[in-house]
């Protein structure tokens, strides 16, 4: 049985992985995500996508409040503001998709720096209350755009050709959505083993601390406020390209929520809990969908109108619930089922 895993050297260490056994599974479950259009149902496949383009912006949120400790109970201005960069970059100028892509990551990444300079100042429910508020300022700004932004009209978006390529169907922007999906997914991994990583997780932990020992407060906290507006602005972007719309009340302040929830139901500061957080919170308003009408089928009772309550109520009993038994939400349980398989014939 092994006893131990030592590195000794410092290639080892940057591997993401040693084990042959967890690069095969990892083969097994792209090949398998990369295979699903081709078997899935139209519907399962939209319920994927959704999945893959929340958890990128769900990462971007990880990488502030998980790994840097920052607060933001208004995220989803950074996602507004992705979608409309990425809608009026196309739209309204007529601009390569690919440029599209990249000023939807830096138009949210230039506006996180502006909210990330009251972050060296404040802390807690000070920050949080900052990012509330600069998201009801970015929903001002767009009503306000009139024919520019589309004011609350909105605007339609089609989806891309790139490289000859077309999405225009929902297997081909489902794979777009993959590729972004597993890029963020690696690029937040070597962000969390980096310096700078580190630094994040050092300024989280304890910040006077780190001043003590070298790392700039003020530097790695504006840098953790861009990396996530921009991946954030980024989700944003495949948002709108799946809807075809871009429209203020096509992100309401419950998708800041969302992901907040997704974080603590996950596991706050962890990446794989942040993959299996958005993969659960993203199904129990498709659970409780399907609940509502077998009971309404079953009884004659019309329940469709507080479908969106009921999906709050769920969002908050998942917060509380998990806050309350297991602090380090899902990844947690699977850490000790991992604990108890490996140490199973011990046990006896």
């Amino acid at each position: 049985m092994q006893s131990g895993n030592f590195k000794q050297s410092f290639s080892e260490q940057l591997n993401l992985t040693d084990s042959n056994a967890v690069r095969l599974w990892y083969a097994v479950v792209l090949a398998a995500l990369v295979a699903l259009p081709f078997v899935a149902s139209p519907y399962l496949t939209g319920f994927f996508t959704t999945v893959l383009f929340t958890l990128v912006g769900v990462l971007g949120l990880n990488v502030l409040t998980g790994f840097t400790g920052l607060v933001s109970l208004g995220h989803v201005a950074f996602l507004v503001l992705g979608g409309y960069a990425y809608a009026i970059t196309t739209v309204r100028f007529g601009l390569h998709p690919l440029l599209a892509f990249g000023l939807a990551g830096v138009v949210p990444a230039v506006a996180g720096l502006v909210v990330g300079i009251p972050s060296l100042r404040l802390k807690g429910l000070y920050l949080a209350i900052t990012t509330l508020a600069f998201t009801f300022i970015v929903y001002s700004l767009i009503l306000a755009g009139g024919d520019f932004t589309g004011s609350g009209r909105g605007l339609m978006v089609p989806r891309p050709v790139i490289f000859g390529i077309d999405f225009s169907s929902e297997r081909a922007l489902y794979w777009l959505c993959l590729a972004l999906t597993l890029a963020t997914l690696l690029g937040v991994l070597n962000i969390r083993r980096s310096r700078l990583g580190r630094a994040f997780m050092a300024i989280r932990d304890n910040d006077q601390a780190a001043v003590a020992m070298g790392i700039s407060l003020t530097k790695y906290k504006l840098l953790a406020f861009v990396i996530s507006s921009f991946l954030t602005g980024i989700s944003g972007a495949l948002m709108v390209l799946f809807i075809n719309f871009a429209n203020v009340e096509g992100f309401p302040f419950l998708l800041s929520i969302e992901a907040v929830a997704i974080l603590i139901v996950g596991g706050i500061g962890s990446v794989l809990g942040t993959v299996i957080g958005t993969i659960f919170i993203i199904s129990l308003p498709e659970v409780s969908t399907q609940l509502l009408g077998a009971v309404s089928a079953a009884f004659g009772w019309q329940l469709n109108s507080v479908a969106l309550e009921i999906k709050g109520i769920l969002y908050g009993c998942a917060i509380v619930g998990f806050l309350m038994l297991d602090p380090r939400g899902l990844v947690g349980l699977w850490i000790d089922l991992k604990r108890l398989w490996t140490s199973r014939p011990m046990r006896y």
